[in-house]
């Protein structure tokens, strides 16, 4: 079984990945430009131009939208995984540092306002996501560097005519379109900013030891549990566990935007946020086959951060305390990663998103679980966090996970289900009873497709895989690649064997003493160039998989506790009867 699955990536990644932890040892600044012919080498998927001479904006549009805007004026990147490692290097983050943060990826950094940048890592992981992309980030911002230096740019304005910047930068008129989307307003200041030097960014990292990755994520989990104080004791508490993200499963649970339909309505037909009332319009109209529960969450999330919205937000944080649900964020001294609990005790079946009806949800007060849910982490922080929590809470009764994933045989909106996941940070193949099947995806999906039984790849880093990777994976029927299934089942492995997980086997996690369950959604198709989730405006290629995938989760959790909470009561029957 498997036997031709690599043991690695491709040698030439494997280089890459050499240089760039051998360079990062030294105590001195390690300079980008000593890694652009290693990166250039390994062809990566996501940076197929990084040899020519013309601009890769598919590559410099992802890296820039995972990377702080300040990039723009940094030189220095400092990577270390806390505050306390940072002022034992003579850091004092909290003077004159700002927060800032970037568009697609949750990363705690602090810019000096001068050249210096600091970032909070979770795992080496980060490293292996960063690293990359900073270096694909330098290679074209030199490119367009190159084309600017004799153009004179526009005195001012907020656009600039697109046919005449995609002739100046040499981009098709779609990605000169492109730019001006992500940039906006700040399309000619950062085109300033190119013209007037090259990129030479320069890193450091602070600290690489395992002890301060434990002790890092150890503050973390301890700040949740100090915020949970007084309400949830999750020491005495059995725990579900899921990884998703910080607003579908608060969403379905308090039914808050349900609830208040009329305001959310009022505020779409404002017309502040463009195509909303047009898109509300189809839903109405069955012109589209769109959810309208659907829609209103999105709008939700639109209207509380709007200035607009501080009415709504409150009331919103008012009715989900009533409920049950609490929100944490994130311990600032150490990585980004917020936190939500659930008492299910607490719930308002009658809020519930009617989705989640089903029979004996009123049993669900009887519960003493919680559900513990996290704003996905990344790659092997995601094993660190879970033998954490494990270690520190009274019983897991399971352990879901919902992420992104790019697909090699679906299309953007599916949702792959795997049972084989080959993960390259251990270089274990985990077998698996994944507790999902298609069936509990469909009801729920409108435009994409549940596919079962697939088989995923764990990559260290988006940028760490080339097509000849790819195909080799294909060929072994292996569909969907992402960077944390690995070390979530390593980390299941702990929990169920009494030793570390393995490496270089074949790993049977079958009959785990909790339920599992791993849900991917496709983000893109790297094989057939498609396009990344998000390049619309309100996509509900990517709504519709991750409120699919979300219903699938809480209907187990409530399916798994109200059989536990009837089980409870035949026995309490059986005990007073004898």
């Amino acid at each position: 079984m498997d036997r031709n699955v690599p043991r690695t990536t491709s040698e030439e990644i494997e280089l890459y990945i050499r240089t760039y932890y051998s360079l990062l040892r030294s105590s001195e600044d390690v300079q980008i430009r000593s890694l652009v012919e290693a990166h250039a080498q390994m062809e990566s998927l996501l940076h197929p131009g990084a040899r020519e001479p013309v601009p890769d904006m598919s590559a410099f549009i992802y890296s820039l939208l995972r990377l702080p805007e300040c990039l723009a004026s940094a030189r220095l990147v400092l990577l270390g995984q806390s505050r306390e490692v940072f002022e034992r290097n003579g850091l004092a983050l909290d003077k004159g540092w700002a927060r800032v943060a970037s568009r697609a990826r949750r990363r705690r950094a602090l810019f000096d306002g001068q050249e210096t940048l600091a970032v909070f890592i979770a795992s080496h992981s980060d490293i292996d996501d960063l690293i990359p992309m900073l270096t694909a980030y330098q290679i074209e911002w030199n490119k367009l560097n190159q084309r600017l230096r004799r153009v004179e740019l526009p005195a001012s304005g907020d656009r600039v005519d697109l046919a005449w910047l995609a002739g100046v930068l040499g981009l098709s008129p779609d990605d000169a379109d492109r730019l001006q989307r992500v940039w906006g307003a700040a399309l000619l200041p950062n085109l300033r900013a190119i013209q007037a030097a090259p990129k030479r960014f320069a890193v450091r990292l602070l600290t690489s030891s395992l002890t301060d990755y434990r002790r890092a994520t150890l503050a973390w989990y301890d700040h949740v549990e100090a915020s949970a104080a007084g309400q949830v004791d999750l020491r005495r508490r059995p725990v579900y566990f899921v990884s998703s993200n910080t607003h579908s499963l608060i969403n379905l649970l308090s039914g808050f935007a349900l609830r208040h339909r009329d305001e959310l309505l009022a505020y779409v037909r404002q017309g502040t946020q463009p195509g909303l009332e047009a898109e509300w319009r189809d839903i109405e109209a069955r012109h589209v086959p769109s959810n309208a529960e659907n829609f209103l969450y999105y709008v939700l999330k639109k209207y509380a951060h709007a200035p607009e919205g501080q009415a709504i937000a409150a009331a919103r944080a008012a009715d989900e305390a009533a409920c049950g649900l609490l929100r944490i964020e994130s311990d600032p001294d150490v990585f980004e990663v917020d936190t939500q609990l659930v008492e299910l005790c607490r719930l308002r079946p009658d809020w519930l998103d009617p989705r989640l009806q089903m029979p004996g949800t009123q049993a669900l007060a009887l519960s003493e679980a919680v559900i513990v849910n996290i704003d996905y982490p990344l790659g092997m922080a995601a094993y660190l966090i879970v033998t954490q929590l494990a270690a520190r809470v009274a019983a897991l009764r399971g352990l879901y996970v919902m992420g992104k994933a790019a697909t090699l045989n679906g299309v953007v909106g599916d949702v792959m289900i795997p049972t084989v996941v080959y993960d390259e940070q251990s270089h274990n193949t985990y077998l698996f009873d994944n507790c999902f099947r298609a069936g509990d995806l469909a009801p729920h999906l409108t435009y994409g497709t549940a596919l079962d039984n697939q088989k995923a790849v764990t990559v260290r880093g988006t940028f760490l895989q080339n097509a000849n990777y790819a195909h080799i994976f294909y060929k072994e029927n292996y569909t969907s690649i992402e960077m944390e299934a690995g070390p979530f089942l390593s980390a299941a492995f702990e929990l169920a064997r009494p030793k570390r997980y393995p490496s270089d086997e074949i790993v049977n996690l079958y009959h785990a003493p909790f339920d599992l369950g791993l849900l991917h959604y496709a983000s893109d198709t790297p094989l057939s160039k498609g396009r990344n989730l998000g390049a619309g405006n309100l996509s509900y290629f990517g709504m519709d998989p991750t409120y699919a995938a979300s219903l699938a989760i809480l209907r187990r959790i409530f399916a798994l506790e109200i059989a536990r909470v009837e089980d409870a009561r035949v026995s309490d029957a059986v005990v007073e009867s004898l």
